[in-house]
């Protein structure tokens, strides 16, 4: 498998060459555009260029970097009832292991297992996408009582009287439905 060199100037790439002694650290708090959407576009997904707001302390551990913070986001989409548009404010935390190349980490686990440092540079996009995603709802509502739509007409129940119905006749009956309605002259009433 060929890996991609990271570029350095990513908004999710970090240089983590001063981390390279146990214990030392660095602080990121920025905000930062969205390098794609996350999530399921057109559904509900944080979009491409919206603020990730980054909370994140960078430790050089024995084995590599670990990182270990918040993202905040805000999500949007359409209601899975009614699909009116929704907006929901995520905050996820963040917490990955990224070996040193030659680590004994990076010996012992499968390349899928763990993150890896690319020289000195740390690659946070796939942890933050991962976290977000599994953030997101399942079934995005606008609200949780959401009524949803009328199935006869798809108009949004609450935008709809509360008497609103549709009268459903049975094909197999609609010549008797003529019999019952039908007034002294008969012509239906």
């Amino acid at each position: 498998m060929t890996k991609t060199a990271l570029d350095p100037a990513a908004p999710l790439v970090f240089d983590t060459a001063e981390l390279r002694g146990a214990g030392t650290m660095m602080h990121i708090a920025r905000e930062i555009p969205a390098p794609e959407a996350y999530g399921l576009e057109d559904v509900f997904a944080v979009p491409k260029g919206a603020v990730l707001d980054l909370d994140i302390h960078l430790t050089g551990v024995s084995e590599g970097v670990l990182a270990s913070g918040q993202v905040e986001a805000v999500a949007e989409g359409e209601c899975a009832r009614c699909l009116a548009p929704v907006q929901d404010a995520l905050s996820v935390q963040v917490q990955e292991l990224y070996a040193y190349e030659g680590s004994v980490t990076e010996a012992t686990t499968e390349a899928d297992e763990i993150m890896r440092l690319e020289g000195d540079l740390l690659d946070l996009e796939p942890a933050v996408r991962d976290a977000l995603v599994l953030a997101m709802p399942v079934t995005p509502l606008c609200r949780p009582d959401c009524p949803g739509l009328c199935a006869e007409c798809g108009v949004p129940w609450d935008e709809l009287p509360d008497d609103h119905v549709h009268e459903t006749v049975d094909p197999r009956w609609a010549g008797l439905e003529k019999l019952r309605l039908a007034d002294n002259d008969g012509e239906p009433k």
